[in-house]
C-alpha cells in the first residue's frame, strides 16, 4: 500500500513539475516579446536588469526553479537553491544545462537533499537556454510513512468492522438453513418421516427449491416405510399359524410311537428350523407392533430380585449345555420398579442368552443388580470373545453381523433381533442400555431403569442391522 501510494505521489509530482517548467517557458517567451529590448542585451548593466526581470516573473512559483543562459550561467535561481553551497549549485547548474533531450526527468542529491527536478530546454526567449524545476522528495516519503501509521491504526478498526457486518450477513443468509438442519435433525426415525420441512415465504429460491426437494424425498421415504411395516406385519401375523401347524404336526409325529427311528433325526432338525421361524417371526412382529406405535407395556410393580433369579435358573441350565459358569449378584434389599414384568423378563434372557452364545465353554457369566433411590442397574458380564471397537456403536442394529463368527449359520445360530428388541424394552421403559468390550475379553451389557414411573417410548430405525 505504501509503495503504490509512493508511485502514485511521484507520478502527480512529475506533472506538476513539468506542468509548472511549461508555465515558466511561456512566462519568459512572453517576456521577451514585450519587453522593448531582449533580456540579453548590451546595456549598461544588462545582467541587473536581467536578474530583476526573472526575479519579479519567478519569485512567485513555489517550486526550486534555475533558469541558465546558454554560457552555462546561472540566470535565476529561487530561495531555495540560493542556499546550496557552491559545489551543489554547480551540479545542478550543468546539469540542467547539459540536456541530452527536449526534456529530461532525473533525481539529483544536493547538499544530502534528494530532489526530483524536470528540466526542459527554451526557445524563443533571447539567451535563456533551459530551465529545471524540482521539489525535495522527502515530502512524498513522509506522506508514504503517514499513510502507513494511518492504515495501522485504522486497519484493526475496519476489520473489526468489515468481519461484524460480514457475520451479520452470513448469520442472516445461512438462519434458513439452519432452520432447516434443525428440522431435519428432529426427524430421528422411521416413525417421525410425517414431518416437512417449513418454507417461508421470504425464503431465497435455491433453499425454497432444496426445501420442496427434501419433503419429496420424505414422502416418497415415508411411503416406503409404511410399505415395509405393512409388509412385514402382515407376512408375520400370516406365518404365525402354518408354523404353529406345522410345530405341532412335527412334535405329535416325534411322540407318535408308530415313527420309525430313521425319520426321527429329519424330525428333529425340522423342529428345530420350525422353532427358529416362529422365534424369527414373533420378533419382527414385535419390532412391526413397536414401529406402529401400536406396542403397549403393562406397568406394574415389578421385584427386580425374584425376576432375575427366576431367569437365573434358565441361565443356567443353558450355561450347563454350553459349558459356561452362570453365577448371580443380588442386593438383600428389595429393589422394586414400575415396569412391564414381562417386557423385562425378556430383556434379561435376551442378554443372558447371548453371552453364553458367544463366550467359549469354561468362561464365565455374571449376572448383578445393583439399586438406589432414582434407578435400578442390571448388568450381565462374560467372558466371551468380545466386541471390535469399531462395531460397537452398531449391536443395537437390526440384522448386523460383525463377522463370520456370528453367522447365523455357524455354531452360534440366532435371529439377530434379541439386542434390537431389548433396547427398545429398556427405553420404552425411560430407561437405557450400553455395552462396554474389548476383543477377546468379553462385553458388559448395562441396563439403567428408573424407579420411578417414566414415559412411554423408545424407537427401533427400522432400516437397522443386529446380531443377538
Amino acid at each position: 500500500m505504501g509503495a503504490l501510494q509512493r508511485r502514485a505521489s511521484r507520478e502527480a509530482l512529475d506533472q506538476r513539475l513539468t506542468n509548472t517548467a511549461n508555465l515558466i517557458a511561456g512566462l519568459l517567451a512572453a517576456e521577451q516579446r514585450a519587453a522593448s529590448q531582449p533580456l540579453i542585451e548590451e546595456l549598461t548593466n544588462p545582467e541587473v536588469e536581467r536578474s530583476i526581470r526573472l526575479q519579479a516573473i519567478l519569485d512567485s512559483i513555489p517550486y526550486w526553479v534555475l533558469v541558465v543562459d546558454s554560457t552555462s550561467k546561472s540566470v535565476y535561481g529561487s530561495v531555495e537553491l540560493r542556499r546550496l553551497s557552491p559545489q551543489g549549485a554547480d551540479t545542478l547548474r550543468h546539469r540542467v544545462f547539459n540536456l541530452r533531450a527536449e526534456r529530461e526527468l532525473f533525481v539529483i542529491e544536493l547538499d544530502h537533499n534528494p530532489l526530483r527536478f524536470v528540466s526542459r530546454r527554451v526557445h524563443g526567449s533571447g539567451a535563456i537556454r533551459a530551465i529545471g524545476v524540482g521539489e525535495p522528495t522527502r515530502n512524498i516519503d513522509i506522506g508514504a510513512v503517514d499513510l502507513a501509521k494511518s492504515l495501522v491504526l485504522v486497519a484493526p478498526l475496519i476489520i473489526l468492522f468489515a468481519g461484524a457486518i460480514g457475520f451479520m450477513l452470513s448469520s442472516r443468509a445461512l438462519k434458513p438453513v439452519s432452520r432447516m438442519i434443525d428440522e431435519l435433525e428432529a426427524i430421528t426415525d422411521g416413525r417421525s418421516l410425517h414431518r416437512r420441512l417449513l418454507g417461508g415465504t421470504m425464503q431465497a429460491e435455491e433453499l425454497a427449491r432444496l426445501s420442496k426437494a427434501l419433503n419429496a424425498l420424505l414422502a416418497r421415504l415415508e411411503t416406503s416405510f409404511d410399505a415395509m411395516r405393512r409388509f412385514v406385519a402382515d407376512a408375520s401375523h400370516e406365518l404365525k399359524t402354518p408354523l404353529m401347524v406345522m410345530r405341532a404336526g412335527v412334535e405329535r409325529t416325534l411322540t407318535d410311537p408308530k415313527t420309525s427311528p430313521e425319520a426321527l433325526i429329519p424330525l428333529e432338525e425340522t423342529l428345530v428350523g420350525v422353532r427358529h421361524m416362529t422365534e424369527l417371526v414373533d420378533a419382527l412382529l414385535t419390532l412391526a407392533r413397536v414401529d406402529e406405535g401400536r406396542m403397549e407395556l403393562h406397568r406394574e410393580p415389578v421385584n427386580l430380585g425374584e425376576l432375575l433369579a427366576e431367569t437365573f435358573e434358565t441361565a443356567q441350565i443353558l450355561g450347563e449345555e454350553a459349558g459356561v459358569d452362570v453365577t448371580m449378584e443380588v442386593p438383600e434389599a428389595t429393589v422394586i420398579v414400575d415396569a412391564d414384568g414381562g417386557r423385562v423378563r425378556q430383556l434379561v434372557m435376551n442378554l443372558i442368552t447371548n453371552a453364553v452364545k458367544y463366550t467359549p465353554p469354561g468362561g464365565k457369566v455374571w449376572m448383578t443388580l445393583t439399586g438406589t433411590p432414582q434407578a435400578a442397574t442390571l448388568s450381565v458380564r462374560d467372558t466371551g470373545i468380545g466386541i471390535a471397537p469399531g462395531d460397537v456403536s452398531r449391536v443395537f442394529d437390526r440384522f448386523w453381523r460383525a463377522d463370520p463368527a456370528r453367522s447365523r449359520t455357524g455354531e452360534r445360530p440366532g435371529i439377530g433381533l434379541g439386542l434390537a428388541i431389548s433396547k427398545w424394552i429398556a427405553e420404552a421403559h425411560g430407561g437405557s442400555i450400553a455395552v462396554t468390550s474389548r476383543p477377546q475379553r468379553g462385553s458388559t451389557f448395562t441396563v439403567t431403569l428408573p424407579r420411578q414411573v417414566g414415559p412411554v417410548g423408545g424407537s427401533l430405525d427400522a432400516a437397522a442391522v443386529i446380531e443377538s
